[in-house]
């Protein structure tokens, strides 16, 4: 007969519970950056989903906040500078690993629709300027970014995204409204397609 060793059988199923959620976190990590003090918030979206692209239809539509600030570079820019064109808001930070990972899709992106005037826009959030001008020299991203250190631009934003998620995006239409939401890293095709039904709107 064979006698178990005590505790032999907890420490299996600890080391297999262990194994789990550092599974579970990986994944997590490689879709966004969030905080776990903060909630989701109420964004009045009818998906509930962590991460993912949401279509807002044209009668659900909320304007966006107006925003202002100082970019990496130093220069004045406001949302209003793009008024009545098609904007891409990216929330990112150097310290974000799906940041990282969605950097070279955004501008992939943005080279393909600038030509067509769509414009992008960074908020680089909780972060310093020396690493965030590290990280877009190193992902050759060339559309500007508001500097946000303290989050007063994301919190702008809270009752459209949840400030913890990071990354997150949102495509702002030509008359100044929220067309589309995405918590989380997005890919090329995802935001090529969104685009595109944005500007095919009348």
């Amino acid at each position: 007969m064979v006698v178990p060793v005590p505790g032999s059988a907890s420490r299996t199923s600890r080391r297999r519970v262990g194994a789990l959620v550092v599974a579970l976190t990986g994944a997590a990590l490689l879709a966004a950056c969030s905080n776990a003090t903060g909630g989701t918030g109420n964004t009045g979206f009818v998906s509930s989903e962590v991460t993912g692209v949401t279509a807002i239809a044209a009668s659900a539509r909320v304007a966006a906040p107006t925003l202002a600030g100082t970019t990496l570079d130093g220069k004045k820019l406001s949302l209003a500078d793009y008024r009545g064109q098609v904007v891409v808001v990216n929330v990112w930070g150097s310290w974000c690993t799906p940041c990282r990972v969605e950097g070279p899709a955004l501008e992939e992106t943005y080279q393909k629709f600038q030509a067509k005037g769509v414009k992008f826009l960074g908020i680089n959030t909780r972060d310093n300027n020396a690493a965030a001008l590290a990280f877009v020299g190193s992902d050759g991203i060339t559309y500007p970014s508001l500097q946000d250190p303290d989050e007063t631009l994301v919190l702008e934003f809270k009752s459209i995204v949840p400030p913890t998620t990071i990354p997150s995006s949102v495509i702002i239409d030509r008359s100044g409204k929220v067309a589309v939401r995405i918590l989380g890293a997005v890919t090329e095709p995802q935001l090529v397609q969104a685009l595109d039904k944005v500007l095919g709107e009348s």
